[in-house]
């Protein structure tokens, strides 16, 4: 594969500049699946009316995006590689248009049926189509450390045992896929939190943070032993229309299912376990999921002044409908419509950004990351008293970045260099890590 281009090219600071940042759509190539996710209105028993777009929109949409500076474009679905075939035929558009970041995704359905004769064929040739492209991430979902909990949540009965068989061959064509959790109560296995009666709030609170603190390293050490090299986490979507009425999810995958419905006292609990848990996972699996963002949850759900970065969906992110093929300022705001993305008159619904509204995470995170940039080029003072009056948050943001830089922005088709990444290990674990490191090196020399 030729060089990526780094994230924070010339071309990002004149946007920069100018108030915006890499611009980022998410195109949801239809509504179909074969799931059974408790946490996804798409779910294969939903009685909803399926949709598809055609590909010669798509196709549009793609040259629209180009023509205005987009630099990423997921395809998701319902579940996109139900048209495996028509998927590379869009990435290779995507990236003859010269669109740096391409993502797209499975529920893994084709990896049931791993003791088949034909099952490493089958991967093969997907890993090969794949591999001819410049597709950056390709997404694995998993919902528990616990496989049989998994497969029953997700109606696909094998499907563990395929990926860990799968994902030598994805390294072997030099994709590396990334685990994609979506918080639920059952990622450390089935939800069984036991109160008491007349157990204080206070304990009851400690027992829900210590159940998902141990269930975020009970995922993160499962996928690791599956051969993941990096991992992303999708916050909890269930989500109600707000006072305002401007949430109407006309992207589906959102539930009322109590396994992703979380009280916000509950959300602040579990999104400080995800906070620290990551740094211990660091240094040995890329984890995308950013910090600084997770503090800013913390923050808001707790009920605490904190000036968090509203999410630019509307400014220079964009979700498009497989209905219709309208464009909204993301999946959740859909009584917002803007029309074809591809119309030469497409305005974005707004001028600066200003929602808060729910924790999409392929808008929220990519927003708070980019914020106080935006803020060092437009008001650098503003930024510098941020920074002093919330120096967690400064630290912890910028310690996003150094990360991002060490894990090659989280490109999927590079392997990890344990060598950075052991510079983010806790220092209890210091040495632990260097002396693993020095043992992959050494067993790489000696397979080449």
């Amino acid at each position: 594969m030729s060089q990526r281009k780094n994230v924070i090219s010339l071309s990002t600071i004149q946007r920069m500049l100018k108030g915006h940042i890499p611009g980022q759509l998410v195109i949801q190539l239809h509504s179909k699946c074969n799931a059974r996710c408790p946490q996804c209105g798409m779910r294969a028993t939903s009685d909803i009316e399926r949709s598809k777009l055609e590909a010669d929109d798509i196709k549009k949409i793609l040259d629209a995006a180009a023509e205005r500076g987009v630099k990423a474009v997921s395809f998701t679905g319902g579940e996109p590689l139900l048209y495996a075939d028509e998927v590379v035929a869009l990435i290779e558009h995507a990236e003859s248009l010269g669109i740096d970041y391409i993502r797209t995704g499975t529920n893994g359905f084709m990896f049931r049926n791993s003791t088949s004769s034909d099952f490493e064929k089958r991967v093969t040739k997907l890993a090969e189509s794949l591999a001819r492209t410049k597709l950056y991430t390709f997404w694995i979902s998993i919902d528990s450390a616990v496989p049989e909990v998994h497969e029953e949540m997700r109606g696909l009965p094998g499907v563990i045992d395929g990926i860990e068989k799968a994902l030598p061959i994805f390294h072997a064509h030099g994709i590396y896929p990334a685990v994609n959790l979506g918080i639920n109560r059952n990622i450390g296995g089935r939800y069984n939190l036991h109160t008491d009666e007349g157990e204080s709030d206070h304990h009851v609170s400690e027992k829900f943070y210590e159940t998902f603190r141990s269930g975020f390293k009970r995922f993160f050490d499962f996928v690791l032993g599956l051969g993941f090299t990096m991992s992303n986490t999708c916050y909890p979507m269930s989500i109600e229309p707000d006072d305002t009425g401007n949430l109407h999810a006309v992207y589906t995958a959102t539930s009322v299912d109590n396994i992703v419905n979380f009280t916000p006292q509950e959300k602040a609990l579990l999104f400080r376990a995800l906070f620290d848990t990551v740094p211990e996972y660091r240094s040995k699996l890329r984890i995308f999921t950013p910090r600084s963002s997770l503090y800013a949850l913390v923050k808001h759900y707790s009920g605490e002044e904190f000036p968090s970065y509203p999410c630019r969906g509307g400014v220079d992110f964009f979700f498009v409908d497989s209905a219709d093929a309208y464009t909204y300022p993301c999946g959740f705001r859909g009584s917002e419509s803007m029309g074809h993305y591809w119309d030469p008159n497409f305005t974005p619904v707004d001028e600066q950004p200003s929602c808060k509204a729910c924790d999409w995470e392929c808008f929220r995170d990519p927003s708070e990351m980019f914020g106080p940039f935006l803020d060092i080029f437009r008001q650098p003072l503003a930024v510098l008293k941020r920074f002093r009056n919330d120096k967690e948050y400064a630290r912890v943001w910028w310690d996003d970045w150094r990360y991002s830089y060490n894990c090659q922005f989280f490109d999927g088709r590079v392997p990890p260099n344990y060598r950075k990444l052991a510079r983010f290990a806790p220092p209890a674990e210091e040495e632990t890590i260097a002396a693993s490191v020095r043992g992959r090196e050494q067993a790489a020399q000696g397979d080449g």
